[in-house]
């Protein structure tokens, strides 16, 4: 990847020699390896045996899950949070390994429709939660810094399964637990 970024840096016209560009080539290399890591992850390992038996059959949501992707048509970082929900259906998963989730798929070239729908998918299948909901809000830096150059916008994503779909009150709830506090 490194010989690509330098092709790169001189296609946009810069000097490779200059002092400040002297080992970006390498760092940039890094960088995309790091940003996409989440193509060298696996669930099993991800999730590591933290599915435990639970009575629990209320709801579960962790919120504020920050989450950092690249947007698969411009290579653009979109930055948000994640809000996840889930009723349990006699099986709970650790709290760190939603996070966890969210980042193994974030750190993919993603749109955000996709990256919600996965993450919603992938609780539902791990957990056999009744229901499940994911919200997802991200600002996205190829609608920030080129085309309609709009900083303040804000894009939301949403995939209902199960129980949070079939019934309003549900969902109705998982929307309330998941708006800021006053």
């Amino acid at each position: 990847m490194k010989e690509q970024y330098e092709q790169i840096i001189r296609e946009i016209g810069e000097d490779l020699d200059r002092a400040g560009l002297a080992n970006t080539p390498e760092r940039a290399a890094k960088a995309m390896e790091y940003m996409t890591k989440g193509y060298e992850q696996k669930l099993e390992e991800v999730v590591n045996s933290a599915l435990f038996p639970s009575d629990n059959r209320n709801m579960v949501v962790v919120k504020d899950i920050e989450l950092y992707s690249l947007c698969e048509h411009h290579l653009l970082p979109f930055i948000g949070k994640c809000h996840v929900g889930y009723i349990p259906n006699g099986k709970v998963l650790g709290l760190s390994k939603i996070a966890r989730i969210v980042d193994m798929y974030a750190r993919r070239l993603q749109i955000q429709e996709s990256l919600t729908e996965q993450i919603a998918q992938t609780i539902a299948e791990v957990t056999g939660a009744e229901g499940v909901g994911v919200v997802v809000e991200a600002k996205h830096l190829c609608m920030m810094m080129r085309g309609v150059e709009k900083q303040n916008s804000l894009m939301r994503t949403s995939s209902m399964l199960g129980s949070f779909r079939k019934r309003q009150e549900t969902r109705d709830e998982f929307l309330s637990l998941i708006k800021p506090l006053s």
